[in-house]
């Protein structure tokens, strides 16, 4: 049995645990799982890394040197790390303008950016902040992939149809696109629109297997024998051979208010998606997954990135399941698959030469084009219509302001709709079920009324956001009530109360006094009764009402007003 102080460092240095476990037989599955996952790897890090704007090796070497990193930190047995389309797009379109046209300069501003990407995953770490990502909810996450996917489509569709494109967001990029839909070369358009199709065939034919790369060879065999490239085909061009040359990034290019909006959109977009795969791999395969310790593995993956003039990579779920697929069992299967890309580098780098660009296209367009999730927007339409403008607000801000603008933008709107929807909680008014329980009266239509009593139950912790709304809801049914002679405040249902919400209690027992209504509490846990204790509400209400249950009080009342009537 491991001691405690075994079990913090196995949890700080996974590979001290499953190293220790690794069975001999998981060897051949992890060395297939590298091996596949590097031959996905290579065609896409190529598409994405012309995506970022950068030379097409600086992809690999982030599938590389990320993977290693990871291995190091990282929880997940499965999850494959590397350049993503979103990350990817985000470079592009903030670096560029940071840059001033100097390509050497915005080759170090990318790796820089995979530093800092480093520097706040650790930092996040620290001060346990993976509860952060929680505020950008599921369905803004949905409206900023399809936004991401529509506007990295849109800026690929030149590559494809061999013009110019052109412009700075989704609509800026359609305009520019229309205006030369005249100038379309048919050979780039045949190529990519062949390469696209044998992507998709091949993706439903074969799912999880590395189609990309028998496309990618198929291409070059064609380019080279036909000679492409002479007739004005676009295609990758010389790849310098070897490893990176590893070193620290080039610091002082930029001033922290430029480095850090597009560091942080980097981390919150690569831990989301990062973890989110995460968890359902380790869910299939029944192995607990730390997600704080996540930001440890993205952290040392981006590290070795930047170390190795990359940018910043992330966890992605389509590499993932490519790896999943192939059998991986460990962290091992991302070892082999840098070693694999690394050979690669030394020696194979000539045959990728002729690939035509337009190949690269339809490899970006074939991954993105299931970010756009119609089915899931149209659910959410149907079922609620604050998730779909949730959703929506994250669509359209990616269209208009780009990547790294709209997921902060996106970020601030999940909050605000968080704030939104707790300001406006659901108030239930009681009345008695058959059988003598109680329920929602708007819920319900055999509820019986109660006589003389509003009993009610927040549905939510009372909080300075919404403790004058839950007071204003019940002061209205107040009024289309008289007679009354109990008010009961059931907080069965509310987790936590802070001083505001104990203010509206007195506020609420103040004006009841006022009409001669009595007014008590019922269900209250152990937080919320020390807080009612110390702000004095044991003074204006019975506080050995406080633990009983709604039943027990209105029968004490109900017995108390039968007596009275005899």
């Amino acid at each position: 049995m491991s001691t405690p102080s075994e079990s913090k460092w196995k949890r700080f240095f996974p590979p001290a645990g499953w190293l220790a476990a690794y069975r001999r037989e998981w060897l051949p599955s992890d060395a297939v799982a590298g091996v596949t996952l590097a031959a996905y790897a290579i065609p896409v890090s190529l598409a994405y890394a012309a995506l970022a704007g950068l030379p097409p090796q600086i992809g690999v070497y982030g599938y590389m040197l990320g993977g290693i990193g990871y291995a190091l930190l990282g929880s997940s047995r499965q999850l494959a790390i590397g350049p993503t389309s979103a990350i990817s797009l985000m470079i592009a379109s903030t670096v560029g303008a940071l840059a001033s046209g100097d390509a050497a300069r915005y080759a170090q501003i990318a790796s820089l950016a995979a530093f800092a990407v480093a520097v706040l995953c650790f930092i996040a770490w620290l001060f346990k902040l993976s509860v952060l990502v929680r505020l950008v909810s599921d369905s803004i996450l949905v409206g900023f992939k399809a936004g991401a996917g529509l506007t990295i489509i849109m800026s690929q569709l030149p590559s494809l149809l061999g013009v110019a494109g052109g412009g700075h967001n989704f609509f800026d990029r359609a305009i520019e696109l229309t205006g030369q839909l005249g100038q379309i070369d048919p050979l780039v358009l045949a190529i990519g629109t062949v390469a696209l199709l044998l992507l998709l065939v091949g993706e439903r034919l074969l799912p999880g297997k590395p189609v990309g790369i028998t496309v990618v060879a198929l291409a070059i065999m064609l380019a080279t024998l036909l000679g492409l490239p002479t007739m004005g085909v676009p295609v990758t061009g010389k790849i310098p051979q070897g490893l990176p040359a590893l070193g620290w990034p080039t610091f002082g290019l930029l001033q922290l208010d430029d480095l850090f909006p597009l560091a942080a959109g980097c981390v919150l977009l690569a831990y989301i998606e990062g973890v989110s795969a995460a968890r359902g791999f380790a869910a299939k395969h029944g192995y607990p997954l730390d997600v704080r310790q996540e930001l440890l593995g993205l952290g040392t993956a981006n590290l070795a990135a930047s170390f190795g003039h990359g940018y910043p990579v992330a966890g992605g779920l389509s590499q993932s399941a490519v790896n999943d697929s192939a059998g991986a069992r460990t962290q091992l299967a991302l070892v082999i698959c840098s070693m694999t890309l690394g050979l690669c580098l030394l020696y194979f780098t000539a045959l990728l030469t002729n690939l035509p660009k337009a190949v690269l296209a339809a490899i970006v367009f074939a991954a993105v084009y299931r970010l756009v999730d119609v089915r899931k927007l149209l659910r959410m339409w149907q079922v609620s219509r604050i998730d779909f403008y949730a959703a929506a607000i994250a669509l359209v801000s990616v269209l208009l302001l780009g990547i790294l603008q709209g997921v902060l933008l996106a970020s601030i709107a999940s909050i605000v709709l968080l704030l939104a929807r707790a300001s406006r909680p659901n108030v239930a008014f009681l009345g008695r079920l058959p059988g003598g329980r109680y329920s929602d009266r708007a819920r319900h239509v055999d509820v019986e009324p109660l006589v003389g009593v509003i009993a009610f139950r927040p549905e939510a912790s009372l909080l300075y956001i919404n403790a004058e709304t839950i007071l204003d809801t019940v002061l209205m049914a107040l009024r289309t009530a008289p007679d009354m002679r109990l008010v009961v405040c059931d907080l069965s249902a509310s987790p936590y109360m802070d001083l505001a919400g104990a203010r509206m209690l007195h506020d609420l027992h103040d004006e009841l006094t006022s009409r001669q209504i009595a007014f008590c509490i019922v269900g209250a846990h152990a937080q919320l009764r020390d807080l009612l204790l110390a702000e004095g509400l044991a003074e204006k209400t019975d506080s050995g009402h406080w633990l009983r249950s709604l039943d027990s009080v209105l029968g004490d009342d109900q017995a108390n007003t039968t007596q009275r009537t005899s």
